[in-house]
């Protein structure tokens, strides 16, 4: 016979039993008012799954040796689930990050869904925020000196990233008659170490590229919220964050300083009421505005392309395989978002980022079409869906330099 599957809060409750009682199995059972069999099941289960006496459960149980052996053999217990790779994400958001289980299945905002009548509201926007690729440094004298990357560039077209933003939607509705702004953050946050080359030449490493990162999102949430009541950011993980050699099918999340950025993030938004963040487990993230379906995803899944239309063919292919997949699950989406290829682009059924880092040596040595740093700006209209497509460019505006015709005396 199948058990049935436990919540985190039975398992957690059968290690508190086993602190707070007589230290034994039967006085945990009968705390909980468990036949012995259920309640060594509960046990179990909840040392496979690293769970450790609460805080709170250790603080009532007295000094008593029958006490201090239960709580002896609890931590043994955690630590051994521990050396065996038991610490899930589950308990790493839960115990330590101290996140809520709201973040992998939220309650999704209601300004999302419901159309403001009485007034002419543009819709809601959307500001796609990826490949940041933070302490990636570009040495401008390898790409013939179009672009320059390095963490004070970084943060500079961050904060333009967010001054541009307001500027651009500010043209479209002066009284900032939106809702509030959805934020899409797309992978690729952080440059990583997974070549050589990006060992060799980063700026920084991974974890001080996240520290730096986390104060410059924060910034730029905190900016938008003096225009916008509301931010929801939907988040998936891109494939250069990750600490593995190559990327995991299973446990993406789990391996990608993406993913430990966001979780980090949405704990320090969590006591604002105006910030909802939503980092689901698996690779795509589903959410609707109004009653248009967006699927995001980073795109690193979409490999190939050519010189003539460049990822256009990787990208289209991959967004048919998914919508097919998606029809058999019920899971249909209208417009699928991405980054991964560095090139912006917003069509009918999709939209594809640029990136914050710009033209780079990899570009340049491939002879891929230069393209500025830019990232995606489009608006969902209750009854017309997506309507506004733009580019945010975030790149110093050079001054304008006068130039004249050289001719050539007969």
């Amino acid at each position: 016979m199948t058990l049935p599957r436990l919540t985190p809060s039975q398992m957690q409750a059968a290690v508190d039993a086993m602190v707070t009682g007589e230290g034994t199995r039967v006085a945990g059972a009968k705390l909980l008012n468990l036949n012995l069999n259920t309640f060594k099941h509960h046990l179990n289960e909840a040392r496979r799954n690293g769970i450790v006496p609460s805080a709170a459960a250790l603080r009532k149980s007295p000094d008593s040796v029958p006490h201090l052996k239960a709580k002896l053999k609890a931590l043994e217990d955690a630590l051994r689930s521990a050396e065996k790779g038991a610490l899930t994400h589950t308990m790493i958001k839960a115990e330590i990050i101290k996140l809520a289980d709201r973040l992998v299945d939220p309650e999704m905002p209601a300004w999302l869904f419901k159309e403001t009548k009485g007034h002419s509201s543009p819709g809601v926007p959307s500001l796609m925020v990826s490949d940041l690729h933070w302490g990636e440094y570009v040495d401008p004298l390898q790409i013939n000196g179009v672009n320059k990357y390095d963490t004070a560039i970084a943060r500079a077209r961050m904060k333009r990233l967010a001054e541009r933003t307001i500027r651009l939607l500010g043209i479209i509705s002066p009284d900032f008659d939106y809702p509030g702004i959805v934020v899409p953050l797309g992978g690729d946050m952080i440059s990583g170490n997974i070549h050589d080359e990006l060992v060799a030449t980063n700026e920084l490493g991974s974890i001080p590229a996240v520290v730096d990162l986390f104060e410059a999102i924060g910034s730029l949430i905190n900016t938008l919220l003096t225009k916008f009541d509301r931010v929801f950011l939907p988040c998936v993980t891109g494939n250069h964050g990750r600490d593995t050699r190559k990327i995991w099918s299973k446990d993406r999340h789990k391996t990608s300083f993406d993913w430990l950025l966001y979780c980090f993030l949405a704990k320090h938004f969590a006591s604002d009421p105006r910030v909802t963040f939503f980092v689901p487990d698996g690779s795509d993230a589903y959410y609707k505005i109004y009653d248009h379906r967006y699927l995001l995803t980073h795109g690193d899944q979409f490999r190939g392309g050519d010189g003539v239309i460049g990822p256009l063919g990787p990208i289209i292919r991959g967004d048919h395989r998914k919508r097919s997949r998606n029809a058999q699950i019920d899971q249909d989406y209208d417009t699928m978002i991405m980054g991964h290829f560095h090139s912006h682009m917003q069509l009918t059924r999709l939209i594809v980022n640029g990136s914050l880092k710009g033209y780079d040596e990899y570009a340049y040595q491939g002879n891929f079409p230069y393209e500025p740093p830019q990232q995606a700006l489009w608006l969902t209209h209750p009854r017309y869906r997506i309507t506004y497509r733009m580019p945010v460019q975030v790149d110093a505006v050079p001054e304008a330099q006068k130039t004249s015709w050289v001719s050539i005396a007969k």
